[in-house]
């Protein structure tokens, strides 16, 4: 795996994966950064990838700011990646 190492942000119900609020990974894509993160904490790319390789409907990913225009969204060294979880209830 090559690119920069990025932090990223974990959203409180996948901190038992962790056991950090942010971590760092490497990759160039977004989609690289989870496979980096998969690979240091086994099964957290399934919490937010589904079985067709697309994001869960309950999931965003920010680049910085911006909601991630799609995994394969380039990444450089200045960039933070923030995973979040949409809360639902009533």
């Amino acid at each position: 795996m090559s690119g920069p190492t990025v932090p990223v942000r974990i959203p409180t119900p996948l901190r038992s994966y962790t056991g950090a609020s942010q971590v760092e990974a490497m990759g160039s894509t977004v989609i690289e950064v989870l496979d980096d993160l998969d690979r240091q904490f086994p099964g957290l790319k399934f919490r937010l990838i589904d079985e067709q390789g697309r994001l869960r409907k309950h999931m965003r990913i920010f680049v910085n700011t911006d909601v991630a225009i799609g995994l394969d969204q380039g990444l450089g060294p200045a960039d933070t990646v923030t995973l979040m979880q949409a809360l639902s209830g009533g």
